[in-house]
């Protein structure tokens, strides 16, 4: 269903996008959690660190993805708040031209270099077998990841936040199924895990794109808009691009906070692993919150709503402070007791210590809970500035959180041991969340002193669009 967001209560409209992406992302995250589980119980628990330690190269290209689909259609939102039915059609043209060029050259670039990152992060010799055959796979999926990614971008920018929901579940149930028949009856291991993912995802694409074609004759392409234009490929590409090296930049510092946790050992990685999984399902409501901001602030910008953008966001400050205090609580409560359900507690044997890794996770997320109000900050104010179509900023951000990650990763592992990289993200978090609140306002107070005159024919345009003309 499309959905206006530039009529309403901005906190409704904001709580009820919100919701579907919450939703969804929760089955993700519930999806890959129990493809954990499923390693760790089925295989054993140096499958479930080969994977742990591999991960950070499949969220490289997995964030690429994210950024880029992300900036493309911040451009479709943008028309479609402006009402520019032609501008939403060519847009959908040139986000899927530039997403199949990149889905070509990041896979053929992924499986060239795949040995030697797997080397860069320093992954233990008896891991290097599994976590390679795994990622291998993994890489054969990039097609069908940006492009589910970009069908789903194209059906939120018009405001409709259910659908990629009801995809998204579709897309993890069949992923789990297929991975424990995988792993289970066919006996493929690790590599079992990445084919469930690589089929899952095709199969959703299709059907994704299908129900697009009919459900939506707006993004539908025709022959009329499917001219190449520099100008208008430029546009995309001026956000694509920023937030490509925005994601890249904090998978490469996640990449490096990887290779120094693979220092320490199986169990470090195993235990580490399965508290960023728990981490990431307690964080989604505040994920779920900055992208429902993206799209409020990117539809209210092509109406020219300032003021509205401004209010959304008092709104979602005060909602993400309450999420933040909530998941402190609440993962400090029972962190330990989800931890244990990634290893066979009835099969623990030679080095691989249960109650180690149950405790390590726990020290993890004892620490990452005391930051969350940090990482609200950021998914809020940095999404509604790419939203508003600011790149550069969020950009900033990232590379603040690199050099943070990077230094505390390095540094706090001599003196601390495995302990300083807990302290790492958190460290992170606080310092960009401080930067791009500090940014929003800047533009805010730039844009507010510049063009009065087109906020206010905004507004007006919004009055009468609610209330109709008056005689």
């Amino acid at each position: 269903m499309i959905n206006d967001l530039t009529v309403g209560h901005p906190l409704k409209l904001i709580i009820k996008f919100a919701i579907p992406l919450l939703l969804g992302n929760l089955f993700l995250q519930l999806y890959q959690i129990s493809d954990m589980i499923i390693v760790g119980h089925l295989i054993s628990i140096n499958a479930l660190a080969a994977i742990g330690a591999s991960a950070p190269i499949y969220m490289v290209f997995l964030m690429i993805a994210f950024g880029f689909t992300g900036g493309l259609t911040v451009i479709t939102a943008q028309r479609f708040g402006a009402h520019d039915d032609d501008g939403v059609r060519s847009s959908v043209f040139h986000c899927l031209l530039a997403a199949l060029v990149l889905s070509i050259l990041l896979t053929a670039g992924l499986i060239a270099f795949l040995e030697p990152l797997l080397h860069i992060t320093n992954i233990p010799p008896e891991l290097f077998e599994d976590a390679y055959d795994f990622m291998f796979v993994l890489c054969l999926s990039t097609v069908t990841i940006i492009l589910f990614n970009l069908l789903s971008g194209f059906i939120r920018a018009l405001g409709d936040s259910k659908t990629p929901l009801y995809f998204l579940i579709f897309c993890s149930l069949i992923n789990i199924a297929l991975n424990f028949m995988f792993i289970n009856y066919c006996g493929w291991g690790v590599v079992g895990s990445a084919m469930g993912t690589l089929v899952s995802n095709s199969l959703a694409v299709v059907i994704c794109f299908v129900y697009m074609w009919y459900r939506y004759p707006l993004l539908r392409l025709s022959k009329d808009f499917m001219t190449y234009d520099s100008h208008v490929m430029r546009a995309h590409l001026r956000l694509a691009i920023p937030m490509v090296l925005q994601f890249s930049i904090l998978s490469f510092s996640i990449m490096i906070i990887q290779s120094v946790c693979n220092s320490f050992g199986s169990d470090v990685i195993a235990a580490i692993a399965a508290a960023m999984r728990i981490e990431q399902f307690a964080t989604q409501p505040l994920l779920a919150l900055g992208l429902s901001m993206a799209t409020f602030s990117a539809q209210n910008w092509g109406a020219r709503l300032l003021s509205r953008i401004r209010k959304g966001v008092k709104y979602a400050f005060w909602l993400s402070t309450g999420l933040s205090v909530f998941g402190f609580f609440v993962i400090r409560k029972i962190g330990s007791d989800m931890i244990a359900m990634f290893v066979d507690t009835g099969n623990s044997s030679g080095a691989n210590n249960i109650a180690l890794i149950i405790d390590i996770g726990q020290q993890y997320l004892v620490i990452s809970t005391m930051f969350y109000f940090f990482l609200g900050l950021i998914f809020v104010f940095r999404n509604t500035v790419q939203g508003i179509g600011k790149p550069i900023l969020p950009l900033m951000s990232s590379i603040t959180e690199l050099c943070v990650r990077t230094f505390a990763a390095i540094y706090l592992a001599k003196v601390m041991g495995y302990r300083g990289i807990m302290y790492a993200g958190p460290l992170a978090w606080f310092a960009a969340g401080i930067l791009v609140v500090c940014g929003y306002f800047y533009y805010i107070r730039k844009f507010s002193k510049n063009n009065q005159f087109v906020w206010k024919m905004g507004e007006i345009r919004q009055k009468l669009k609610e209330n109709g003309p008056v005689d």
